[in-house]
């Protein structure tokens, strides 16, 4: 698992280069663009609301005792609930959105890292890429909403809740980009249960890929407008690898 996260990671080092290298960068327009009014629209979402679920935390004490030291923490969760929900929602939907943008990048990598052009892939329109992307992303949506809050009530165990949620929400929400932007790949080669159960058996590279995609949108501005364009590079520079691996060791299995 941990190899796996590394190669993740690694695979960012060569994407500016890869993207320049076969002239990507026009692709990426439109995402880009999609990115910035999604985490404009959030980011002024999130603001405003933070105070308000603070309060309305606070409001759960009813004693008179410990009463600013109670509202000072709802505040500070109420951050973390905002930060960490807001920050589910962009990536999904500029995912789903993205979809059919993707698709063309992955393919270019795919065929100048095998060398070959055409492969022998599932035959998908622009309305199908979209659709795929809003049915993935709807899904992983909806469970990692329901992992994320039990895990967000860890918060209310002073000091070691506080690193405990901190660590796993961010575990979490990287799988989940990381298995986004794997399936602008997968998409071509394999049905919907068939991409889930693939980026399942590669966890690892998932999490990889996804730490970085959302260490990116700890960075003011260039964040959002980089954050697409190198993840999806790197995750299709991976994705085509084991792709490779799998078609590779299924073809000695049936030598032998």
């Amino acid at each position: 698992m941990i190899n796996n996260i590394l190669k993740g990671i690694q695979a960012y080092t060569g994407a500016f280069a890869l993207i320049s290298k076969l002239k990507l960068w026009k692709y990426f327009a439109i995402p880009i663009i999609i990115s910035v009014v999604t985490a404009l629209l959030i980011g002024l979402s999130a603001y405003g609301l933070s105070d308000n679920i603070g309060r309305f935390i606070a409001s759960i004490w009813p004693w008179e005792w410990g009463k600013e030291t109670f509202t000072t923490i709802s505040t500070f969760i109420g951050g973390i609930i905002v930060i960490a929900i807001g920050l589910i929602l962009y990536k999904h939907i500029i995912m789903a959105l993205s979809a059919p943008f993707m698709s063309p990048v992955s393919e270019k990598i795919e065929a100048h890292l095998t060398g070959v052009e055409q492969h022998n892939n599932r035959n998908t329109s622009f309305k199908d890429q979209l659709w795929r992307g809003i049915r993935i992303n709807i899904r992983n949506l909806t469970k990692e909403l329901l992992v994320t809050i039990p895990i967000l009530l860890l918060n209310f165990i002073p000091l070691i809740g506080n690193i405990a949620s901190s660590v796993i929400l961010f575990l979490v929400q990287s799988y989940y980009a990381g298995f986004g932007n794997m399936d602008y790949t997968l998409e071509r080669h394999f049905k919907y249960r068939e991409s889930i159960n693939f980026v399942g058996r590669n966890k690892g590279i998932a999490i990889g890929n996804g730490m970085v995609f959302i260490l990116f949108l700890l960075i003011p501005v260039i964040g959002v407008i980089l954050v697409l364009p190198l993840s999806v590079t790197a995750s299709s520079v991976n994705t085509v690898k084991l792709l490779e691996q799998e078609r590779s060791l299924n073809q000695n299995s049936i030598t032998v």
